[in-house]
């Protein structure tokens, strides 16, 4: 036992140097070449400590996580929503669910402010806040019956409060599901080899559905090893496609994906969760997984150096061409997902919850997928970092900053202090086989340059043009499987809604409640979608601006109804462990929305880019990014719609951290006011491990079960 000790000791010791030798590296550099291999060394040591020991002191000291308690999936099991699926396939679904646009894309953009801000936020931020959100919220909600986040804010804040959070989280969801979805149109439209390949992943996913459930009942292993050698001939079958006379088949126009996407939400919102949404995700999740991995090991290998700065002037003047605004707050909203994102939030109290086996597999289902995200996010960040500055900047400001040929953009760029030749950005169009990669926004195509750039280290600069192609691909199914998810708690939060008025709509499993709030989720988030892929400034496009504010407006109330359930449910002197993430995000967000609603520059305040523009329209000019006078009133709409939908937003989540407070003094001073919606007690009959590796005492739990079973009664 003492060797054992011994032995442990050593590790944690050495996992604990490597990641604070990271962090010394990164933090004490200046003007030295730093290898990106020390931001990877940073963000794992972090992550393994902050598994093993902060996580686990949460689930079982804090939330006391018990094993012998029943599921809402063993107690409700409809073979629908409510099912207990194995922890690995669960895994897979939670972090492909939770996993969209925002790891990939955020970091890319936050690189403007240099590599080191937005690696202490994504690190710092997912250990304290981001991934104890997700866990504290699955663990409580899978104590409700998998109520949602806003429902279960309306049961344990009250009705005032509640109603308010019920109204945000769902308006805010259908913003994150319309901002995704048009991300995958970008990705997709007019690219056979992505729409082939991630087609192909519904028949797939359907065969494990029915060979894990009817076929094979158990059979993890197996089943992924199928799954995963069709996933990669599809993928490679995907570049066939593209070179053959079934391209035009699979090149689809950006409208004609709008229909096959709405027509997918509402299928996979409606199919029992076993049979496509579960297996496709777990499905999704060996190609994420692998592909960071593979990243990871091709930064060891090839060792590529950061050439952005550690932190850029952009930081401190809050001019950056990227996105305007300072350092503070706007890193920390451009940055969601990988940090933190109220998105998560909705996951944790949508699906999940309805399909978790046991609540000991909250910390890895809900912290670890946290953590696996999280990574993403610092891959991402590397990809942007590891590229040179002057080709950051030309990809990523917008055409009316740097003009539109690669002369003009040189000098541009090169007057912000980032000296690239016209030559250099041609050559590095031509070696990912694009016409042009100016203004490239998004942050996507970034990342994979950035991706083609390391592995082409790897396996030879021939194939960086593959490699780009596949990142691009890679990104559109990242972020779908996050779609469907999606919409599926969507639906669930409608229900919830509806049935506060409408009692069927109580019961998930009502056959015409789940179709017709699948049909209205799919209906709006699709009809945002459709208006701006017609509409440049519209649709859409016009809610994209508030994207980050509203994602971290939702994590506000998530924290806000997770402190306060701690507080209600006798854990006060636990409270400070989303009570201090609360206050922070509180505090960074309701910042950001003052400044995106009242900021005197253009660049930033929502109604003084209104006022420009009004002013332009009397004075007949026309502005950028508008082209013609429609285009002008369009702008001047837009403010208008975001930064009075900034502000409504801002004022009902103070509406929900106001009354959570109120709720939590009142508790403190008169507990027995208090009640607790807490579903009863009911022992759990299913044995299943807690981690992804059983222990020796599970293992030995697991024989005596199924030797009890075979036994029979």
């Amino acid at each position: 036992m003492r060797t054992a000790n011994v032995r442990t000791t050593v590790i944690w010791t050495l996992v604990g140097l490597v990641g604070a030798t990271g962090w010394a590296v990164l933090a004490l550099s200046r003007g030295e070449d730093v290898s990106a291999a020390w931001m990877v060394a940073a963000a794992l040591g972090s992550y393994a400590i902050a598994y093993r020991f902060y996580a686990k002191f949460i689930a079982y000291k804090v939330l006391k996580v018990d094993r012998t308690r029943a599921t809402p999936a063993e107690r409700l099991n409809n073979g629908i929503d409510f099912h207990p699926t194995d922890r690995r396939v669960l895994l897979g679904h939670h972090f492909a669910a939770i996993a969209g646009a925002g790891p990939l894309v955020g970091p890319v953009l936050a690189a403007q402010m240099g590599y080191l801000p937005g690696t202490i936020w994504i690190i710092a931020g997912v250990v304290f806040a981001g991934a104890v959100q997700d866990m504290v919220v699955l663990f409580f909600s899978t104590r409700r019956d998998g109520r949602s986040l806003g429902q279960m804010a309306r049961e344990e804040i009250g009705p005032f409060g509640g109603a308010a959070a019920l109204v945000a989280a769902f308006a805010i969801m259908i913003i994150l599901l319309g901002v995704l979805a048009l991300v995958i149109v970008n990705a997709l439209a007019q690219s056979p080899w992505g729409t082939f390949s991630i087609a192909m992943t519904i028949p797939i996913a359907l065969l494990m559905g029915f060979y894990l459930r009817v076929l094979r009942p158990g059979r993890v292993s197996e089943v992924s090893l199928i799954g995963v050698a069709l996933l990669l001939l599809a993928l490679v079958a995907g570049r066939w496609v593209a070179e053959s006379s079934w391209a035009g088949t699979f090149t689809l126009a950006p409208s004609t994906l709008v229909v096959w996407l709405v027509a997918y939400g509402f299928i996979a919102s409606i199919l029992p969760v076993w049979m496509l949404l579960a297996p496709r995700d777990y499905l999704s999740t060996f190609m994420k997984i692998g592909t960071i991995l593979l990243l990871a090991l091709g930064v060891v290998i090839a060792l590529p150096t950061l050439k952005m700065d550690a932190v850029t002037d952009f930081a401190s003047r809050g001019n950056g061409p990227v996105f305007a605004g300072s350092l503070f707050p706007f890193v920390f909203i451009t940055i969601a997902c990988g940090a933190l994102s109220g998105f998560h939030s909705l996951i944790s109290s949508g699906t999940t919850p309805k399909m978790i086996q046991k609540e000991t597999q909250v910390r890895m289902i809900g912290y670890g997928s946290m953590l696996m995200e999280s990574s993403v996010a610092v891959m991402a960040l590397v990809a942007a970092s590891i590229i040179d500055p002057g080709l950051y900047f030309a990809m990523n400001a917008p055409s009316g900053a740097i003009g539109s040929t690669v002369q003009e953009a040189s000098r541009v760029v090169t007057g912000w202090g980032y000296s690239i030749s016209p030559d250099d950005l041609a050559r590095a169009a031509e070696r990912v086989e694009e016409s042009s990669l100016l203004s490239r926004t998004g942050g996507a195509p970034t990342l994979a340059i950035g991706v083609s750039e390391i592995f082409s280290k790897v396996t030879g600069g021939s194939l960086r043009a593959f490699w780009y192609h596949f990142a691009i691909m890679f990104e559109a199914l990242f972020i779908l499987t996050a779609l469907d998810a999606g919409t599926r708690v969507g639906r669930f939060m409608l229900q919830d809604m509806l049935g506060n008025v409408i009692k069927p709509f109580k019961n998930v499993s009502w056959k015409p409640g789940l179709v017709i709030t699948s049909a209205l989720v799919c209906g709006l988030w699709g009809y945002f979608l459709w208006v701006g892929v017609h509409e440049p400034l519209g649709g859409i496009n016009q809610l994209f601006p508030v994207f980050g504010i509203s994602n971290q407006l939702l994590a506000a109330v998530a924290l806000a109804v997770c402190t306060t359930l701690l507080v209600k449910s006798g854990r006060l002197k636990w409270a400070w462990i989303t009570g201090v993430p609360l206050a922070w995000d509180a505090t960074v967000t309701l910042t950001a929305s003052w400044q995106k609603v009242f900021s005197g520059d253009p660049k930033v305040g929502f109604f003084k880019q209104r006022s420009v523009f009004q002013d332009a329209i009397d004075r007949g000019e026309v502005l950028p990014p508008a082209k013609n006078m429609d285009d002008m009133h369009t702008v001047v709409t837009n403010s208008t719609v975001d930064g009075v939908l900034t502000a409504v937003l801002a004022l009902l989540i103070v509406v929900v951290i106001a009354d959570a407070l109120r709720v939590c003094i009142r508790h403190v001073r008169r507990p027995a006011l208090s009640t607790l919606s807490e579903a009863p007690y009911v022992e759990s009959r299913i044995v299943a491990p807690a981690g992804l590796f059983p222990t020796r005492e599970e293992k030995e739990e697991e024989t005596r079960h199924e030797v009890g079973t075979a036994a029979g009664p």
